[in-house]
């Protein structure tokens, strides 16, 4: 922070003109004097690659996919109902009025702000992938077209308190879901947070993290650029001066086309 404070004070501030009004007050917690500063662990990771307010309803359908295999086929599906908050209805579910939620020729930058695609791709497949999870012929499968527009999504105001509560054991960022089949059975669950949040039933470790990175590095840096990147990450604390270029990743040969790029502003 070096811009001045009054940024956001004033009757010209951020909180004035963006936030709620000038007579807005706002508190921010912070540590106390000699507090060890261990936010950073109530932090939310992301261990699938879409809006966050999607990540527990990955594994809530990924849960369903195998205890309720016949959930998956269109054909014994009457509709899929996911009652959630505010932000998650109204922003990435059918609240929004986006007809592009539900089209398969959308972008990947639309398909991942869509709870009704989301939920049924990882309800059909059970698992979520960064870049299969999206292909073109994945939104496309008829089967999976079907299913996909019989998900709508209502905002509860039950869910939509615990998402703005500051109470972090109950702050929540999932929902119910009732799957009604064409025989006339319900089928209902819940979850609250992810597996990977801190609360959630698969916290997100060390090991965790390393394997999102392996993940993600697959055919992009070769695998002894790998074995390096993790070492020198996890010895951070030890990296002397000359040393922290070592956190630099690079990528495969191959891999980017320098004389592609673009040329940007200048």
């Amino acid at each position: 922070q070096t811009s001045p404070v009054p940024i956001y004070e004033g009757e010209d501030g951020v909180i004035a003109w963006l936030l709620d009004g000038p007579d807005a007050r706002y508190s921010v917690p912070l540590p106390a004097p000699g507090e060890a500063k261990r936010a950073i662990l109530d932090t939310y990771t992301k261990e699938h690659s879409a809006e966050y307010q999607a990540q527990a309803w990955i594994d809530l359908a990924r849960k369903l996919h195998g205890e309720h295999p016949e959930a998956t086929d269109p054909q014994n599906v009457d509709s899929v109902l996911i009652k959630t908050s505010h932000h998650t209805h109204y922003v990435i579910g059918s609240g929004a009025n986006d007809p592009q939620k539900y089209d398969p020729q959308a972008s990947r930058e639309t398909l991942d702000h869509s709870i009704p695609y989301i939920f049924t791709v990882a309800l059909q497949d059970g698992s979520w992938h960064h870049v299969d999870s999206y292909a073109p012929e994945r939104a496309a499968r008829p089967d999976t077209v079907q299913l996909w527009h019989k998900v709508t999504t209502e905002e509860d105001p039950e869910w939509t308190r615990r998402y703005h509560s500051l109470d972090l054991n109950e702050k929540a960022f999932g929902g119910a879901v009732e799957i009604t089949l064409t025989d006339g059975t319900v089928i209902r669950d819940e979850i609250a947070v992810a597996d990977a949040h801190p609360l959630g039933a698969r916290p997100f470790g060390r090991e965790q993290y390393i394997g999102k990175f392996r993940t993600l590095a697959e055919g992009l840096v070769a695998p002894e650029e790998i074995e390096r990147f993790l070492d020198a990450a996890q010895r951070t604390a030890s990296l002397g001066a000359g040393e922290l270029d070592q956190l630099n990743i690079t990528a495969a040969e191959g891999i980017i086309d320098l004389s592609a790029a673009p040329e940007g502003l200048f």
